[in-house]
């Protein structure tokens, strides 16, 4: 994957990531506690995903 496709990523998961807050701010306004047990750990996820993404992005740049 080159730089530029990293960043690409990256950047698609962050608005993916602010995306999700708001569905689990809704959520929680509204009582869906299942449902937003499953987007909590969909965020980790994204959390793992980003983590990896930026480390591999300082390798690149090295």
């Amino acid at each position: 994957m080159t730089k530029n496709q990293i960043e690409q990523e990256i950047a698609q998961l962050k608005m993916d990531y602010i995306g999700l807050q708001g569905d689990i701010e809704k959520l929680e306004s509204t009582g869906h506690s299942k449902m937003i047990e499953n987007a909590e750990r969909r965020l980790a996820g994204m959390e793992d995903r980003l983590a990896e993404l930026n480390k591999q992005l300082a390798e690149a740049t090295e």
